[in-house]
């Protein structure tokens, strides 16, 4: 047993926190500081329901790929949005469909935190990634624009390769390039249609990484683009929605083989997003009027949205989460 003195001492010390700490919180600076207005020059609070366009959309379509450019609303990919803070300074990454969309958001967003970076898009979308290469310059960071079909397991290889040689190494990769294409039956889907979904959305994440991860080190962070769809798949996007699936689960079985080696691999399911997928293909035409309505939101995500998610996921303040799958749907399933 303690003596008496140390126990009445330790009363009084806790007593007198406890009495100070209820003075402190009953003086009116500290009462009110709920109700302290916000800075000069913080960000002005917005409602994410109406912040950007609703349906109904413009009846549109456009041959496969698809550019941004040609999308009516164009998406916003945080060209003038977003604020970089330095988080991943110096910083060497590698985007696959980088032209548009997701990769182009997450392209934009990493050069202006600080990092390089090297990205691939098919030739038939150069008008928009030259415009992604001179958002990346202005910001005084390597943009090294590699075009080909990752559908290829040679130039997988070759793509890694380059982006190594271009960037003088890497320690992220985002394996974001997609081909999705809506069919109403399994007996209207074909099985070239399969074949190049497949080889896109999985083959070609498996050869890039499987290239890339001999030269990624402690702190290197794997990135990929998953979807709604692995957890609620949608009945005409049958080859795509199994394709997604499957990159979750490649997600966190590789996060659990390379955990040791300080490399962390997370993925990303975002719902229904305003992307040159929608109109190449992607959404009937004429449900694309009305495309992202049926979320609690009531509209569509912008990709500028997921931009934050990625500069997370690939900088050093996620250092605990891998093997993890982050969604960002408005509201209606995801993880």
């Amino acid at each position: 047993m303690k003596p008496e003195g140390i126990d009445s001492s330790r009363r009084l010390v806790v007593g007198g926190i406890a009495t100070g700490m209820v003075a402190a919180l009953g003086t009116p600076a500290l009462a009110q500081q709920g109700n302290v207005a916000a800075p000069a020059g913080a960000p002005a609070m917005r409602n994410p329901a109406t912040e950007y366009p609703r349906p109904p959309f413009p009846r549109q379509e456009q041959e496969w790929p698809g550019l941004a450019s040609q999308m009516t609303p164009r998406p916003d990919h945080g060209e003038t949005s977003y604020k970089g803070s330095g988080r991943l300074a110096g910083r060497k990454a590698l985007i696959t469909g980088g032209d548009s969309g997701i990769g182009r958001a997450a392209a934009i967003a990493f050069a202006r935190e600080g990092a390089d970076v090297a990205f691939n898009y098919l030739p038939a979308e150069e008008p928009d990634a030259r415009e992604v290469v001179e958002l990346i310059r202005a910001e005084g960071r390597k943009a090294i624009p590699l075009p080909g079909d990752i559908r290829d397991e040679a130039f997988c290889n070759r793509l890694v390769a380059d982006a190594l040689r271009e960037l003088g190494g890497l320690d992220i990769l985002v394996n974001n390039a997609a081909r999705q294409h809506s069919v109403p039956s399994i007996l209207e889907l074909t099985t070239e249609q399969l074949d190049e979904t497949f080889k896109t959305n999985v083959y070609a994440m498996f050869w890039i990484t499987k290239a890339a991860m001999r030269h990624l080190g402690p702190g290197s962070a794997i990135i990929n683009t998953s979807s709604v769809t692995a957890y609620d798949p949608s009945a005409n996007l049958l080859d795509y929605s199994a394709t997604k699936a499957a990159i979750m689960n490649f997600t966190k079985s590789l996060a659990k083989q390379v955990a040791q080696k300080g490399i962390r691999v997370n993925a990303v399911a975002p719902g229904p997003f305003w992307t040159p997928l929608q109109p190449s293909g992607g959404q009937p035409p004429d449900q694309l009027t009305s495309f992202g309505g049926d979320t609690p939101m009531g509209r569509p995500g912008q990709p500028a949205e997921l931009a934050p998610i990625y500069v997370l996921l690939a900088s050093q303040e996620s250092s605990y989460a891998t093997g993890q799958v982050y969604g960002a749907v408005g509201g209606r399933g995801g993880p």
